[in-house]
């Protein structure tokens, strides 16, 4: 035996091979799996990762609650409109109405010019009858002529029939005549106010004769007669034939009785005072 067999060799033991074979099958796989981190990390680098946000789901009382506001907006954009088209509507009203306005002031105007026109224009008929009035008052009493003079003509185209009435004719003349002096009332028909209608009607049914209420009748209710061939009873007319707003009845000597207006009421007058358009014969 050697000298040193005794002694441990220092040479480390030899590994078996099943030893070394485990641990190369641990080493790949730590190699493996560093790889595949390695590039997992690459790959992350390069590709930034994003995040991904999911939408919240409709519920049935969201979208409930949705449908309601729409509807609001749309009633409200409704209401918008209309409140424009009723200020619009209101406007065009207002300006219609100031237009309507100033059409009536204007007409008003008018009118009221026209009336003063009217009123000095009857002022001053009146006035240039003044004279003619005065006199016929005083002579209402006495019955003479007012203007042309007793028996004389009342104009050239008027009778100066001085015949004395007889029968129906003095029965009215002498009616009207007894009249004289009461007053003018409209729509009068006796026996102590007249108007000159009523006045005309009273008088022929006295004799039997009944004559229609109104002046525009009796104008047309005998036979025309020209106003130079005038005879006592004979009913004239101021006016138009049918037409007619005022009558009398003719008493001879070229005067009239007539209920004439309110200022003057029943009087006698010459036919000169206020000549008749025409003439009509009942009798």
């Amino acid at each position: 035996m050697s000298h040193t067999a005794h002694i441990r060799s220092h040479r480390k033991p030899r590994r078996s091979a099943s030893t070394l074979a485990m641990r190369a099958g641990v080493a790949g796989g730590v190699l493996s799996t560093l790889a595949v981190a390695g590039a997992s990390g690459s790959a992350n680098a390069a590709e930034p990762v994003t995040q991904t946000l999911e939408l919240p789901t409709l519920t049935a009382d969201l979208a409930a609650q949705v449908a309601q506001s729409a509807d609001a907006t749309q009633q409200a954009a409704a209401n918008y409109e209309l409140r424009a088209e009723r200020d619009a509507a209101a406007a065009q009203a207002a300006k219609e109405a100031k237009a309507d306005l100033a059409e009536a002031k204007k007409k008003a105007a008018e009118a009221k010019k026209k009336a003063e026109e009217a009123a000095r224009k009857e002022a001053a008929e009146r006035a240039s009858r003044t004279s003619e009035r005065a006199t016929l008052s005083a002579s209402v009493d006495t019955g003479t002529s007012v203007g042309t003079g007793s028996g004389t003509s009342a104009g050239s185209s008027t009778s100066t029939n001085t015949s004395t009435p007889s029968g129906s004719a003095a029965a009215v003349v002498a009616f009207v005549q007894a009249q004289v002096g009461d007053a003018y009332v409209s729509g009068g028909t006796g026996p102590n106010s007249w108007d000159c209608s009523g006045l005309v009607q009273a008088a022929f049914k006295q004799v039997g004769v009944d004559l229609p209420r109104v002046s525009q009748a009796q104008s047309t209710a005998g036979t025309q007669v020209s106003l130079s061939n005038l005879q006592p009873g004979d009913i004239l007319y101021w006016g138009g034939a049918g037409s007619a707003y005022h009558v009398g009845v003719y008493v001879g000597d070229g005067m009239f009785v007539g209920a004439q207006n309110s200022s003057t009421g029943v009087i006698k007058a010459s036919l000169s005072y206020d000549p008749p358009s025409g003439a009509v014969r009942v009798l």
